[in-house]
């Protein structure tokens, strides 16, 4: 009976728990813009990224790029005072969806994003590497070394596709 009880507990919290894992929302409203850039982020269904805030608020953008821009300066596009909870990506070659705090992302590659330069999003450091010979990439880089300069400086040459 003690064993039920126990099993029945650890299912209980299991369950509880289950709402509170994160996962990136799978649908995008055809209206939904990016923040950054004002493009239709649905329009670019390979290159979204979305944000949750810690208000619960998602919101979408059409490349890496433009989500890092977000989340070093979110009040500058109209979230003040809101930090980056979760951070969604899709892998380029699978398209799924996977956290992009661990991510590897290949900068400076001859394959462009929906504005002109972009990061390219891996979940492999083999994958990304493997990439970035095919594609002339000049590096691999993680989240944690992506900086507010080096987002600006692919910033610079915008051009819509």
């Amino acid at each position: 009976m003690k064993k039920r009880a126990i099993v029945a507990c650890f299912g209980a919290i299991i369950l509880m728990a289950t709402p509170l894992m994160a996962q990136p929302n799978k649908e995008i409203s055809p209206q939904e813009r990016c923040p950054v850039c004002g493009m239709f982020a649905a329009k670019y269904p390979n290159w979204i990224t979305q944000v949750r805030l810690g208000n619960g608020t998602v919101k979408f953008f059409d490349g890496v790029k433009d989500m890092m821009a977000f989340t070093f300066n979110p009040a500058s596009y109209g979230a003040p005072g809101q930090t980056a909870q979760e951070i969604w990506v899709k892998d380029y070659y699978t398209l799924d969806w996977f956290d992009g705090r661990s991510a590897f992302y290949v900068v400076g590659s001859d394959v462009s994003g929906p504005m002109g330069h972009e990061f390219i999003p891996f979940s492999s450091a083999a994958a990304a590497e493997s990439f970035r010979k095919d594609h002339k990439g000049t590096r691999v880089v993680r989240f944690d070394e992506i900086t507010e300069p080096l987002v600006q400086s692919m910033r610079h040459g915008h051009k819509m596709r």
